[in-house]
């Protein structure tokens, strides 16, 4: 448990150093993911429709409702190496 949150955090200052940006669905994927590890389910209403990048966050962390927080953690790391 101890390495996959070292493993976390050295991804997570990894992501900001990327080689090129990802693209949009990537980087969505990449916020679902560490909000999933971080904070665990999405919360709260779904942003209305004036509010696009904000909705489209909400949509992707809402995606991953349920997942346990380490998988997510694990799935974080395994994307920002294949991105290296």
């Amino acid at each position: 448990m101890a390495d996959l949150k070292k493993a976390f955090e050295q991804a997570v200052a990894d992501s900001k150093s990327l080689p090129e940006k990802p693209d949009n669905a990537t980087l969505l994927k990449i916020y679902a993911l560490y909000k999933q590890a971080t904070a665990g389910d999405v919360e709260g209403k779904r942003p209305g429709f004036t509010d696009m990048v904000g909705r489209a966050k909400w949509d992707a962390w809402n995606e991953l409702k349920g997942k346990a927080g380490d998988s997510a953690m694990q799935e974080y790391v395994d994307l920002i190496e294949s991105l290296k």
